[in-house]
C-alpha cells in the first residue's frame, strides 16, 4: 500500500510535510520487507543530517537495515513511543512516524518520489 499525500525515497522512506517541518517513517513496503520489527535505533536530536545519511537502524527477526534522512536539516524530534514499542511500524507504517527534521533546503522535496512513481518501486 501507498499512500497518497505523501512522498517517498527510494531508499522506502516516507516524509509528510508540514510546514518547514518534515516527518519521516518507513514505507508499508519496508516493514514487510523487513518482517518483525524487533528494535529501532533512533537518530539523536539536535543532529543535522544531510539528504542520503544514514541516521539510526530498524532491526527485524529476519534482517537489519540503515534509516536514512530522505531530507537534510536538524532532527527536532524523535518518536520514543516506537521506540519502546518498534512493533507500531509493521502495525501501522503510516501512522508512526521515527523522526521530526526541520528543513534546510525545501527544494530538495522535488527529488522525493510521488506515490505514484513509488508505487512500481514498492511493487518489486
Amino acid at each position: 500500500m501507498v499512500l497518497q499525500g505523501l512522498l517517498y525515497s527510494e531508499s522506502h522512506e516516507w516524509v509528510k510535510v508540514d510546514g518547514q517541518t518534515a516527518y519521516v517513517g518507513i514505507s508499508d513496503h519496508a516493514q514487510h520487507a523487513l518482517g518483525s520489527v524487533v528494535f529501532i535505533e533512533l537518530p539523536k536530536v539536535g543532529k543535522s543530517v544531510k539528504k542520503g545519511d544514514a541516521v539510526g537502524a530498524v532491526e527485524s527477526v529476519k534482517a537489519a537495515s540503515d534509516l536514512y534522512s530522505p531530507v537534510s536539516g536538524k532532527i527536532i524530534e524523535v518518536n520514543s513511543n516506537i521506540e519502546n514499542a518498534p512493533e507500531l511500524l509493521n502495525d501501522d507504517p503510516y501512522g508512526s512516524w521515527i523522526f521530526k527534521v526541520e528543513l534546510a533546503d525545501a527544494s530538495e522535496l522535488e527529488k522525493l518520489l510521488s506515490p505514484e512513481a513509488y508505487t512500481p518501486l514498492s511493487e518489486e
